[in-house]
């Protein structure tokens, strides 16, 4: 896959995953403010409605107060004849006339003192009575009593009844002068409030704790909740006790401490499912480019391992092209000897060609788990000197050495004889291979635990952090500028893994750059 290609691909994705979350942010935040919003609008109608309750009940309490102490009075009340209305109708079907007239009279009460909490003597209360009459006249009644001075109806109706609107106008309007006098405490109280802001909050179905309180002139009063604390963008507020001029020195307050928990509680499900699908996206994402990368990486490893093994096969091959072409010469083909050497250079190269494909197949084999691996009791020590006999002629040919310390106690494990000897050819002839100068080896084993730990030590060219993490990938090799430098194909150390994995043991490697290596072999011991 073409790296310009994948950066466009990873750019593209990156910029429509980011901008599904920005949209999906932004219309949750939306919502909410929308939800805000409506909150204002519903809470403004509840501390409106609590503050107009307050004050009926203020004004019905006095009245009803007023009410029994008026009825109570012995004297009769002042009165006078506020207005009169006439209205006069003959029927000429019955000849009878009607007259119906209707007066407002208010009556005035001398009300103690004491009753407003004031300090004046007394309070002068009006009560407005409306007075109802109907008279019904004759034609022959007047006839009868025309002559006569004083003329009376044949039928006579009358009625009398408290104007409530002029009785109860007239007294707030007296109430709220009188009651302006009293302190706040003494006009509502806290159980009043929480009373009527429970039930209007639970009536609009806003479920979240409150807080309340008056101020006076800004400043606060004892009328308030317990953990009644003002603030701003938490509180609202609404004028209270307003006076005869639209005037009010007292504010109503009421404060929602987990406001923003309440808001947020409706889109707990929203967000949660945004989250859900976004972590899928983005889950859907990293597999996405994992995959995209993995696959460039799998391209490349491809490409190195076609030209690694071409490179491999290539000089066997020239090889044996030139001994065939030696052996035909005439002068050779009567050189036993030479004929001799010639083909057992052409056996080796085609023994070492049969190798490479023997590795690729027996990687292949593991993977699909065919290969045949049967364990018996074995000493590792052993398996190490006959592994060491292998590359000691490598090793002396490079004037090299190889120690070992042996202090592992016991040494017995379950293994498969060849393929164990296998590994530990691969990570020595590793370490001859990838050692410029004179290699040194040391080969170390001790016991941990139910354990058997080998370590096979170099003094190479060591191997960078991140290749670490891959050099028991199949085809890996770490690039060290040309690719060819040293001979391999990338399946040794795969192989190598994937045989201690089937021994239930572990390999790992530690190094640093131009510092050497160490392989750790571990292997468990038969108790």
């Amino acid at each position: 896959m073409n790296k310009n290609w994948f950066r466009f691909v990873v750019v593209l994705m990156s910029i429509a995953l980011l901008g599904i979350v920005v949209v999906q942010g932004y219309l949750i935040n939306v919502s909410f403010k929308n939800k805000e919003e409506q909150f204002k609008y519903q809470v403004k109608q509840v501390i409106d409605n609590v503050a107009r309750e307050v004050e009926e009940q203020e004004v019905y309490t006095f009245l009803s107060r007023f009410s029994k102490i008026k009825d109570s009075i012995g004297k009769e009340p002042e009165r006078s004849e506020l207005m009169k209305f006439f209205y006069v109708e003959k029927n000429e079907l019955t000849n009878q006339t009607i007259i119906y007239s209707n007066s407002i009279i208010p009556e005035d009460y001398s009300v103690s003192s004491s009753f407003f909490d004031k300090n004046n003597d007394s309070t002068r209360i009006k009560n407005y009575v409306a007075k109802r009459v109907t008279e019904v006249y004759n034609e022959t009644t007047l006839n009868d009593q025309k002559m006569s001075s004083v003329v009376y109806p044949s039928e006579r109706i009358e009625k009398a009844g408290v104007v409530e609107i002029l009785d109860k106008a007239t007294f707030e309007l007296n109430f709220k002068d009188i009651a302006a006098t009293r302190q706040v405490s003494q006009r509502v109280s806290v159980e009043q409030l929480q009373v009527l802001f429970a039930n209007e909050l639970k009536a609009l179905g806003i479920n979240t704790p409150f807080e309340f309180g008056i101020y006076n002139n800004g400043l606060a009063t004892k009328v308030k909740s317990e953990h009644f604390k003002y603030d701003k963008k938490n509180t609202y507020d609404t004028p209270l006790f307003t006076d005869n001029d639209g005037i009010s020195r007292y504010q109503l307050l009421l404060s929602f401490p987990k406001k923003k928990v309440f808001l947020a509680s409706d889109f707990v499900g929203i967000a949660f499912l945004a989250f859900l699908f976004t972590s899928i996206i983005i889950v859907a994402y990293y597999s996405a480019l994992k995959q995209l990368n993995t696959q460039r990486h799998i391209s490349e490893i491809k490409t190195d391992f076609i030209n690694n093994m071409t490179h491999e096969f290539k000089t066997p091959i020239a090889t044996i092209n030139l001994a065939l072409d030696a052996i035909r010469n005439p002068k050779v083909i009567d050189d036993k000897e030479k004929v001799q050497r010639y083909l057992q250079m052409i056996k080796d190269e085609n023994k070492r060609m049969h190798a490479q494909v023997e590795n690729v197949l027996r990687i292949s084999k593991l993977e699909r788990k065919e290969l045949d691996i049967t364990k018996e009791c074995h000493d590792v020590h052993d398996m190490l000197e006959e592994a060491i006999e292998h590359v000691s002629l490598i090793v002396e040919d490079r004037q090299g050495e190889m120690k070992t310390d042996f202090k592992a106690l016991k040494s017995k494990a379950l293994l498969n004889d060849i393929h164990f000897t296998n590994v530990l050819v691969n990570v020595l002839e590793n370490a001859v291979k990838y050692t410029p100068e004179k290699p040194v080896i040391n080969i170390s084993t001790e016991n941990v635990k139910n354990f058997i730990v080998i370590k096979i030590k170099d003094n190479g060219i060591g191997i960078g952090k991140v290749a670490q993490k891959k050099i028991f990938d199949k085809f890996y090799r770490e690039h060290t500028g040309d690719i060819h430098n040293v001979k391999g194909h990338g399946l040794g150390l795969a192989y190598v893994k994937r045989i201690m994995d089937d021994h239930h043991g572990e390999v790992v490697v530690e190094s640093e750059k131009g510092k050497g290596s160490t392989f750790i072999i571990k292997l468990p011991l038969i108790v």
